[in-house]
């Protein structure tokens, strides 16, 4: 069953547009695109997210090794497209077990990234940029700018601006962002789409930090 669109930010259920309005509405946060819940991960599922995506879909490529992708979400509508896409991985901890990771690409002001950060969003928040950058990646010759956030002892959450829009890149657990040694290209997924080199990324089980993190309010395990 498909999940109901839910408030990017919070979860709560948002009211869909109407005869005054052209916009979905929290009650907590007013006007939003609706989150369209989690995806499971499969070519299928990626080919239909492509068709729609206003921003990058963002992998590392090439994988840390042993990792997969495990899901997939976006934010908007049949309207507006997809305005935010979150990409799920998980593979093994450098300390041992299992780590996950979620990238996202969204526009200013969504707040998808940062609820999966953990942080009260929508954005990174002023200057959190104000420092030399802790990380940096390369996308098509270009370095793109990542910064540490302190998001607490169960994740650990990069962010910076890439292609003009928000990307972030959250690790659970916070030892999982030890990876971030190893992340040093991204590659957007649109290119699949737009015929660019071809790639064909791993698929895994689906995610269950990012699940867990976008359950809608009231949603039961």
């Amino acid at each position: 069953m498909k999940a109901q669109p839910s408030c990017p930010r919070c979860g709560r259920a948002v009211q869909p547009p109407g005869l005054w309005t052209s916009a979905w509405r929290c009650d907590a946060h007013g006007a939003v695109a609706p989150l369209q819940g989690v995806r499971a991960p499969g070519p299928a599922v990626l080919d239909t997210l492509l068709a729609q995506a206003g921003v990058p879909v963002w992998v590392p490529w090439p994988l840390p090794t042993g990792w997969v992708v495990t899901g997939f979400a976006e934010v908007g509508d049949e309207r507006s497209g997809a305005l935010a896409v979150a990409v799920a991985l998980s593979g093994p901890n450098p300390l041992g077990g299992v780590g996950e990771a979620v990238i996202v690409a969204e526009d200013p002001g969504i707040g998808l990234g940062a609820r999966i950060a953990g942080l009260e969003g929508p954005d990174p928040g002023q200057g959190f940029d104000s420092g030399p950058p802790d990380a940096k990646v390369r996308f098509d010759g270009h370095e793109v700018a990542l910064w540490n956030l302190d998001v607490g002892r169960d994740r650990a959450a990069y962010a910076g601006e890439g292609l003009s829009h928000w990307l972030w890149l959250v690790f659970a657990s916070a030892d999982t962002g030890l990876l971030m040694c190893e992340v040093s290209s991204l590659r957007d997924l649109r290119d699949l789409r737009d015929g660019g080199v071809a790639l064909e990324p791993p698929f895994g089980a689906p995610s269950p930090f990012l699940s867990r993190i976008l359950r809608a309010e009231g949603e039961q395990d």
